[in-house]
């Protein structure tokens, strides 16, 4: 995997990920605790909780199941996005925190489903915190 801000790609919707990450999500980041800082903030400014979202992939770590739909609730403690962002959803009468990646929002508002696809562009690309 790939440390650090991507290169622009040629198409348009990279171009937009691209301006979106170089200036509103990780401006001026210069380490991976700063990058992680920045798309913690980012996706507390853009998710509004709670959104009903479906597990899109499968982890080793994660109990859920592709097709899988959950309640997100929130985001978990900066401390649990360190190396990845994650959201908390409401899982067999408790709370669990889950990778975002595995997950698509439903039927969530443009500036939610944005800000879950820039993360899911970051992590296809290769990227990491």
């Amino acid at each position: 995997m790939v440390q650090g801000a991507p290169m622009a790609q040629d198409s348009d919707d990279d171009d937009d990920f691209d301006q979106r990450l170089s200036f509103e999500i990780i401006p001026d980041a210069h380490d991976c605790e700063e990058q992680a800082l920045g798309w913690f903030s980012y996706l507390e400014e853009h998710l509004q909780f709670p959104f009903q979202a479906e597990c899109v992939a499968q982890r080793a770590t994660s109990p859920l199941r592709l097709g899988e739909r959950v309640d997100v609730v929130g985001l978990p403690s900066g401390d649990v996005c360190e190396h990845g962002m994650f959201v908390n959803i409401r899982w067999q009468d408790r709370v669990l925190a889950v990778p975002l990646a595995q997950l698509a929002g439903v039927a969530t508002d443009e500036q939610a489903e944005q800000a879950i696809r820039d993360w899911h562009t970051w992590v296809d690309r290769g990227y990491e915190l």
